[in-house]
C-alpha cells in the first residue's frame, strides 16, 4: 500500500510579529517547512501535498522544483479544514500521515513508527509536555484506550491536569480519513474545523485508535512564537553539538557552536567557542578551529588552524596552512599546503602555493601567486579597473615589500623583488629587484597652513 503525505503550512504566524511566513523562519539555516520536508521525503512516500495559505506565493517560490504538491487553504478554518482542502490529491487506498510545517525537529524514524502504528485504524503522536498549556489532552478510558482528544480552550479543570497532549501529527488510510473528516462539526470556541476531532469519530465508528508517544519532547515541539524558535534552535545545535562529541569532536562549550548545515570531521579536531559552519564544511584530522570564526562551504585539510575571528566562505585550504586571526577568505579562495594568512589579509578567486605567506593587512584579489612567495604587509593587487576584473600573477619565490600597489593585469616573473612602497603597472624580470616609487624630497622652509 502506497503511503502518502500532507503537510499544514498555511497558517500566518501572528505571534512572530513577522511578515514573514512562519514555515520560512529558520532553525539552522533552513526554513522550518525544509526540515519537515526532509523528515517526510525519508520515508519515501508517493506524493507530499503541502497546505500553503497566508503568502503561499513566497513559500512555493521558496520550495520550487521540490516535487511538491500545493494546495491553497483560501480560508483559515482550522486544521480539519486544511486536510479537507488536501484529500482531493490524495488516492483514496494510500495510507496517509498529516505533518505540520511548524514542528520542524520530527524524525523520520518516529513517523515510521506513526504509520506503522495506523495499520486499520487511527494513529495519532503523542508526548508528556512539561507544560500542557494550549495542547489538545489525550482523553483516554480506564483501561487506557485513546476515547478522544480535547483542546485546551475547551477543556474541563480535570481534563486540563492531564500532561499527556496530542502534537498534531496522525496516520490512517485516507478513505476512512475522508469519511471522518466529512462529520466534523466547528461548535467549538473557535468556531474552527479541529482536525483532532476525528479521533472521538474514530472511537464512535469502533476504529481502533493507537498513540505512539514521542521519546523527546522537542522532537513534537511547534514554532508559534520567536521564544519558540529560539528554543528549538537550541534544541537542534545541542544535540548536534553531542553527536560531534560522541564522535571525538573536541568542543569548549557544546553549548556554543552553530551548525547550520553539515559539519565533516576527522579524528583530533578542536573547535573553540562561538563558532558557526554553514553549508557543506569539511575539517581535516587535527584541524584546530578558533572562537568566533565563521565557516561557509570550505574545506580545511589535516594540520590547519583557522585563528579567531577568521570568516572563510567558499575556499580550500590545505595542509597545515595558518589562517587569521581576523583573516577573510572569500569565494575562489584556494590555499596549498603550508601557507599562512595572517591578521586583516582578505583573499579573493586566488590561489596560493606551498609556503607562500601573506601575514599581515594585505588584498589579494583575483590572483595565481606560486609557491614560497612573500606578501608584505599593506600589500594589494589592483584588481578591479571600475569596468573589468584582472588578474595577477607571481610566480615562485617572489618577495614582495610592504605597501606595494600591483596594477593589473600584471606578471611578476619567478624571483622578483619588489621594494617597499613601489606601484608595479609592468611585468617583472626574473630574480631582479624592481623599485616603482617617487624620489623622496624634502621641501625647504615649508610650513604647514593655519586655520582661519
Amino acid at each position: 500500500m502506497s503511503l502518502e503525505v500532507i503537510v499544514l503550512a498555511a497558517g500566518q504566524g501572528k505571534r512572530m510579529h513577522s511578515t514573514l511566513p512562519k514555515v520560512l523562519h529558520r532553525l539552522a539555516g533552513r526554513p522550518l517547512l525544509a526540515h519537515v520536508l526532509a523528515a517526510a521525503q525519508a520515508l519515501a512516500p508517493r506524493r507530499i501535498v503541502v497546505v500553503h495559505g497566508h503568502r503561499g506565493s513566497e513559500v512555493r517560490a521558496a520550495f520550487a522544483g521540490a516535487g511538491i504538491d500545493w494546495v491553497e487553504q483560501a480560508e483559515q478554518l482550522g486544521t480539519g479544514h486544511a486536510v479537507m482542502q488536501a484529500l482531493p490529491h490524495i488516492d483514496a487506498g494510500a495510507e496517509v500521515i498529516v505533518l505540520y510545517g511548524d514542528v520542524p525537529l520530527v524524525h523520520a524514524d518516529t513517523l515510521r513508527r506513526l504509520a506503522d502504528a495506523a495499520r486499520g485504524g487511527l494513529a495519532i503522536l503523542t508526548a508528556e509536555a512539561p507544560d500542557p498549556a494550549g495542547y489538545g489532552r489525550i482523553v483516554r478510558s480506564p483501561g487506557g484506550r485513546v476515547e478522544r482528544i480535547v483542546e485546551h480552550k475547551d477543556a474541563t479543570d480535570a481534563e486540563r491536569a492531564i500532561r499527556e497532549v496530542n502534537v498534531g501529527f496522525l496516520a490512517a488510510r485516507a478513505s476512512k480519513l475522508r469519511a471522518w473528516l466529512a462529520k466534523l462539526e466547528n461548535r467549538n470556541a473557535q468556531q474552527e474545523y479541529y482536525l483532532t476531532d476525528v479521533v472521538a469519530l474514530a472511537v464512535a465508528d469502533g476504529t481502533v485508535v493507537s498513540a505512539v508517544k514521542a521519546a523527546d519532547w522537542y522532537e513534537v515541539s511547534g514554532v508559534n512564537s520567536r521564544h519558540d524558535l529560539a528554543l528549538l534552535e537550541r534544541a537542534y545545535q545541542n544535540a548536534g553539538a553531542k553527536r560531534l562529541l560522541e564522535a571525538g569532536v573536541a568542543l569548549a562549550d557544546l553549548w556554543r557552536i552553530d551548525v547550520r548545515g553539515h559539519l565533516e570531521c576527522g579524528r583530533d579536531v578542536s573547535i573553540d567557542v562561538n563558532c558557526v559552519f554553514e553549508g557543506e564544511v569539511r575539517l581535516g584530522d587535527g584541524v584546530r578551529i578558533g572562537p568566533n570564526c565563521v565557516l561557509r562551504d570550505v574545506a580545511v585539510a589535516a594540520g590547519s588552524e583557522i585563528h579567531a575571528f577568521s570568516l572563510l566562505e567558499n575556499a580550500e585550504v590545505g595542509a597545515r596552512c595558518r589562517i587569521g586571526p581576523y583573516a577573510r577568505l572569500r569565494p575562489g579562495a584556494s590555499l596549498a599546503e603550508e601557507v599562512h594568512i595572517g591578521n586583516f589579509v582578505e583573499v579573493k578567486a586566488s590561489r596560493l602555493g606551498a609556503g607562500s605567506k601573506a601575514n599581515h593587512l594585505a588584498y589579494i584579489g583575483d590572483a595565481e601567486i606560486g609557491s614560497r612567495v612573500n606578501i608584505g604587509a599593506g600589500t594589494i593587487t589592483c584588481n578591479y579597473d571600475g569596468a573589468n576584473k584582472h588578474r595577477t600573477v607571481i610566480e615562485d619565490d617572489c618577495f614582495i615589500g610592504s605597501d606595494a600597489t600591483l596594477v593589473a593585469p600584471v606578471r611578476l616573473a619567478k624571483g622578483s623583488y619588489i621594494g617597499a612602497g613601489s606601484t608595479i603597472s609592468k611585468d617583472t624580470p626574473a630574480g631582479e629587484l624592481t623599485v616603482a616609487r617617487a624620489r623622496q624630497t624634502t621641501v625647504p622652509r615649508w610650513k604647514p597652513p593655519k586655520k582661519v
